[in-house]
C-alpha cells in the first residue's frame, strides 16, 4: 500500500501539521483537514495562531473551493491557475471573470516547502516505507519532524 504525506510548513520549512493518507489521496482534499488542525502558540500570552497570512501551494490546489475556503479564512492564496482554468476563463470572455491574483514573486519561495518534504525523505524508512501499518510510518514521520524541529 503506497502512503502520501501531506503537510503544513512555516517559511524555513519546519512542519507544523502533518498528515499521512492513502497514496492516491488528492492533495486538495486534505487542505481543509489540515487547516483545522494547525495552531501555532505564541511566545506571550494569547490564543495560538490558526490563521496563516498566505498559503503557497502548487497548481493541485488551485480550485474555486480552494480559493474560497482561503477567502474565507482571511488567508492570501497563492497558487497559479492551472493552463486548463486559464482557457476555460478566456473561452468565456467576459463572463469568465476576472484572474485570481497571483504573487510570482511571493511564489518563489514555494521552495521551502519542496525542500521540506526531501529533508522528511531523507530518512530510509520514509523514503523506502517499510513499515507495515500507517500508525508505525506516522510515527515515524512525526519523529522526523521533531528533529528537524530540534536540528533549527
Amino acid at each position: 500500500m503506497s502512503t502520501k504525506i501531506h503537510q503544513l510548513v512555516d517559511g524555513r520549512g519546519r512542519p507544523l501539521v502533518i498528515a499521512v493518507t492513502a497514496g492516491q489521496a488528492g492533495d486538495s482534499t486534505m487542505l481543509k483537514p489540515l487547516l483545522a488542525q494547525l495552531a501555532v502558540r505564541r511566545l506571550g500570552p494569547g490564543r495560538p495562531r490558526t490563521r496563516p497570512l498566505a498559503l503557497l501551494g502548487d497548481k493541485a490546489y488551485s480550485s474555486r473551493a480552494t480559493r474560497a475556503l482561503l477567502r474565507a479564512r482571511g488567508i492570501k492564496a497563492v497558487i497559479p491557475q492551472r493552463a486548463d482554468e486559464i482557457g476555460h476563463r478566456k473561452r468565456r470572455g467576459t463572463a469568465g471573470g476576472r484572474p485570481p491574483n497571483f504573487d510570482p514573486v511571493a511564489y518563489k519561495r514555494r521552495n521551502v516547502i519542496e525542500r521540506s518534504f526531501n529533508t522528511h525523505k531523507q530518512w530510509r524508512g520514509i523514503a523506502t516505507r517499510y513499515d507495515k501499518h500507517a500508525v508505525n510510518y506516522r510515527g515515524g514521520v512525526v519523529l522526523r519532524a521533531i528533529t528537524i524541529w530540534l536540528a533549527t
